[in-house]
């Protein structure tokens, strides 16, 4: 069985649908589907009428590329008023080896959420801190260890039953299960991550179309995260205000001929175009880059003290991320505001190379990682629709809540 999984996240702009098969712990892509968002703003569904209209055309291309079905993803959900508690759970080994076992595991991180979920909020995650193993040895990982007892502390990531709900009742709506969901800092995080980040404490920074998330990781854990109301979208506003241009053409200069820093812009170099007066200007790549600049120095600024809010740790790394992150020249803003150590990550893999991916394609990763960690193959292209997939090549719970909570514990 291949490990090929369906990825969504609907954002702001865009719908997004990556699947990829993941082969020696690298994802290799095999559709990209990219759709106009409707009825969705700063992340959240406002109209499902109109969300589901581009998550069916997003579904239909990928489906039409594959030449197979596409009925179980994994869902990225918006992080707003998220919350982390530690927990800690215990259980007996109970098998007559006395070994620790995957199920002891699930068991245990079972023990750790019981009664922990306020009837408002929707379970997200659980992530193992670590474990001990008879009262006296931690480990990150006991499987295989003879023992009579483990207990794990973990940190619970719990949101608002309204970030979650909407986007999978659309979902199985169109005959569409969700397998798992988190929050798309995590699949930032898994894409970028090195053993170093794992041993470090990282911040994650995604500066998206609407909206700017902050998220803290603790030696590879989410700790906390918070939401920045401004965007690229804030971009294209100042860049339409100023000349008096329509969006379109505020973006074609945000993405094609200014620069996020000034340093390089040219002075000499003009655009032509006509405003919304039907007045012929010229456009001055310096002039351009320097309402850029402010708008993008402001952001990264505003991510930079949301940082320090959030946590007191030292931060050894940070990821900026996100469609905005790819503007020319990104990298000369964050050295200033950050200082030349920090990098501007890219994503690399063939097919969606472009930072706008890195949370689905990230949770690919991450979804992968947690399955591996309880010895169980992580797929959603079941093995007859992968049989149809590879010919293609050659030529009763009622509640949401658990469907996705008995997933994520069977596995």
């Amino acid at each position: 069985m291949k490990e090929i999984i369906s990825s969504l996240d609907i954002g702001s702009s865009t719908v997004k649908l990556v699947v990829g098969e993941v082969y020696k712990n690298e994802v290799h892509v095999l559709s990209v589907s990219e759709v106009k968002s409707k009825g969705v703003k700063k992340g959240i569904i406002v109209s499902p009428e109109e969300t589901i209209i581009s998550i069916k055309e997003c579904f239909s291309r990928c489906e039409e590329t594959l030449g197979i079905n596409i009925n179980k993803v994994i869902l990225i959900v918006p992080s707003y008023y998220a919350e982390f508690l530690t927990v800690e759970g215990k259980s007996t080994i109970t098998n007559p080896e006395g070994v620790v076992t995957s199920a002891d595991i699930v068991r245990t991180l079972q023990a750790g959420v019981y009664n922990k979920v306020p009837t408002n909020k929707e379970f997200i995650a659980i992530t193992p801190i670590e474990f001990i193993v008879d009262d006296n040895t931690k480990v990150l990982d006991p499987k295989g260890m003879k023992a009579n007892k483990i207990a794990c502390k973990a940190v619970l990531s719990l949101v608002p039953k309204k970030n979650v709900y909407t986007a999978v009742s659309l979902l199985e709506s169109i005959g569409v299960s969700v397998v798992d969901i988190n929050f798309g800092s995590v699949g930032d995080y898994f894409e970028f991550k090195t053993k170093e980040f794992d041993n470090k404490n990282s911040a994650v920074i995604n500066i998206g179309m609407e909206k700017t998330e902050v998220s803290i990781f603790k030696k590879g854990i989410l700790i906390d995260t918070e939401t920045i109301e401004i965007g690229g979208k804030n971009i294209d506003r100042d860049i339409c205000y100023i000349y008096d241009i329509n969006r379109k053409d505020a973006v074609d200069i945000k993405e094609k001929f200014a620069l996020a820093h000034k340093r390089n812009a040219a002075t000499s170099w003009n655009e032509e175009m006509l405003t919304n007066s039907e007045e012929n200007i010229k456009i001055n790549q310096y002039e351009a880059s320097e309402i850029i600049y402010s708008r993008v120095k402001e952001i990264l600024e505003l991510a930079k003290k949301q940082i320090n809010i959030l946590t007191k740790l030292e931060i050894s790394y940070i990821i900026i991320t996100g469609g905005t992150s790819e503007l020319n020249d990104f990298n000369l803003v964050v050295s200033e505001v950050f200082g030349e150590d920090k990098q501007n990550f890219k994503v690399k893999e063939i097919g969606c190379r472009h930072n706008k991916y890195s949370s689905a394609l990230g949770f690919i990763k991450y979804y992968h990682d947690k399955l591996s960690f309880r010895n169980k193959l992580a797929y959603t292209v079941d093995e007859q629709e992968q049989s149809e997939l590879i010919n293609n090549r050659r030529g009763n719970n009622s509640s949401i809540l658990g469907k996705i909570y008995g997933y994520f514990f069977n596995n």
